[in-house]
């Protein structure tokens, strides 16, 4: 057997990305798949008929030929076969680390359980408004190696993941940040503790540290005596980003300026307070134009799929958050959406909750929701939590839970399609869960 360059484990959307690099480069390499029939193999064997392939079954011997391992985000480093790489030593890298090992564009790098999609792409849209060429990707959007192909990039803004940043290694961020760490993927980690040994690795070599200050483990003890800059929801002390008050008002402030009017936001609900304020402490880190920043807030709204306004009917507005696929995030929804509603919360939950403990949804339950309509693998675990601080109702399905819950909507109420839980039981991924919920609302809601 010949010698490779890499070998790619695993395909998918990270996986094709890494054919196409390592192709446009003349690298020698292969790939291997423990599924038979894997995302993106209609492409490779469209596009790439020559690139040795082994599917069923991570390839051992193919591995051993393998000059290094770039590895899926989808593939624990704990697998065995990749527990045996490292055995033989074998370097065991991510496609960010092929990326940062080939550009020396300036980088952002953000990671969180919840709200990086939001915080990334508003951290771009303020580098765009303040005239930088910017361009986002990496657990978002664009692959980070589709991005090396982009010319006249000043700057990338790179969403990540904890399963790709074990295994970054060269990565130098100009600024790096933690939004938050809430327990995610618990089918993966240990437990709490590794999850955000994993996320921490993003503080690695980076200029600037943008930490949450209400949050401890998106902290490390040596920013201490490092360039660390923090945001939160508290009174923030000079050169610190949080929220004052005045008459019953809410403002954003850097020290004691008060920056925006949180009402000025265009960015739904109040947990969307701390994704501006930590967009306001990563920008203001990397030296963007404040007012293009202020400009920005103003103006975006905000992505598909998280808390997305998707209709209202008869005083009930219904909210899309799809991507809420942890109860960190699902949390963030129902206190951010319903502390300024003057009914309640109608929630939509379940799935696969990735061995989550659903407990701490007993006090936001108990506050702000009347229903909790489940449904989904794991509904079962999510009621046995909810009940006695909600009314539980069980469904089959998504379209019958939308239907239930304009049967028990009032006016002021909101229904909010906040999972808690991965997709991956009933839809593709979250954005076809949010799609169908969208298309169901509009059919047998807004439609009258």
């Amino acid at each position: 057997m010949k010698n490779y360059d890499y070998v790619i484990v695993g395909l998918g959307k990270t996986g094709i990305s890494c054919v196409r690099y390592l192709a446009s480069h003349n690298y020698q390499f292969a790939i291997t798949d423990d599924r038979v029939e894997p995302p993106g193999l209609t492409e490779l064997q469209t596009q790439y008929p020559h690139i040795h392939l082994s599917l069923g079954d991570f390839d051992q011997q193919l591995l051993t030929h393998a000059r290094a391992v770039i590895l899926s985000p989808g593939v624990p480093r704990s697998h065995p076969a990749i527990q045996f790489c490292q055995q033989q030593q074998i370097p065991v890298i991510s496609d960010v680390e092929l990326f940062a090992q080939h550009s020396d564009v300036p980088v952002i790098a953000i990671t969180g359980s919840n709200g990086k999609s939001t915080v990334t792409s508003l951290v771009a849209a303020m580098a765009q408004t303040a005239g930088i060429r910017v361009h986002a990707g990496g657990n978002l959007g664009i692959p980070a190696l589709d991005l090396l192909t982009l010319s006249s990039a000043e700057l990338f803004v790179l969403e990540l993941s904890s399963f790709q940043l074990e295994s970054i290694f060269s990565l130098k961020p100009q600024v790096a940040t933690i939004l938050n760490i809430s327990p995610d993927h618990m089918d993966r980690y240990a437990d709490l503790d590794a999850y955000a040994h994993a996320k921490q690795r993003i503080y690695h070599h980076s200029q600037y540290q943008v930490i949450n200050r209400d949050d401890p483990l998106t902290q490390t003890i040596t920013q201490a005596t490092c360039n660390a800059l923090s945001f939160g929801l508290s009174l923030p002390k000079s050169n610190e980003f949080g929220i004052t008050e005045n008459n019953g008002n809410f403002y954003l402030c850097h020290g004691d300026k008060q920056l925006f009017a949180a009402n000025e936001l265009a960015l739904p609900g109040r947990h969307n307070w701390i994704n501006a304020l930590a967009a306001l402490a990563i920008g203001h880190a990397a030296g963007f134009a404040q007012p293009a920043m202020l400009q920005t807030l103003r103006e975006f709204s905000g992505l598909a799929h998280r808390c997305q306004r998707v209709g209202q009917a008869q005083g009930v507005t219904w909210y899309n958050d799809s991507k809420g696929t942890n109860v960190g995030a699902t949390i963030a929804a129902i206190e951010g959406l319903g502390a300024d509603i003057s009914g309640k919360v109608i929630l939509l939950a379940g799935g696969q909750g990735k061995a989550a403990d659903f407990a701490e949804l007993r006090s936001p339950l108990k506050e702000y929701v009347s229903h909790s309509i489940l449904y989904g693998e794991d509904a079962k675990k999510i009621g046995n939590v909810a009940k006695g601080f909600t009314e539980v109702v069980y469904v089959d399905t998504l379209k019958q839970a939308v239907v239930k819950a304009k049967q028990l909507a009032q006016a002021g109420d909101i229904v909010l399609l906040s999972p808690a839980c991965a997709s991956f039981d009933m839809f593709v991924n979250f954005e076809d869960r949010g799609n169908a919920f969208i298309d169901l609302v509009h059919r047998y809601v807004c439609s009258g």
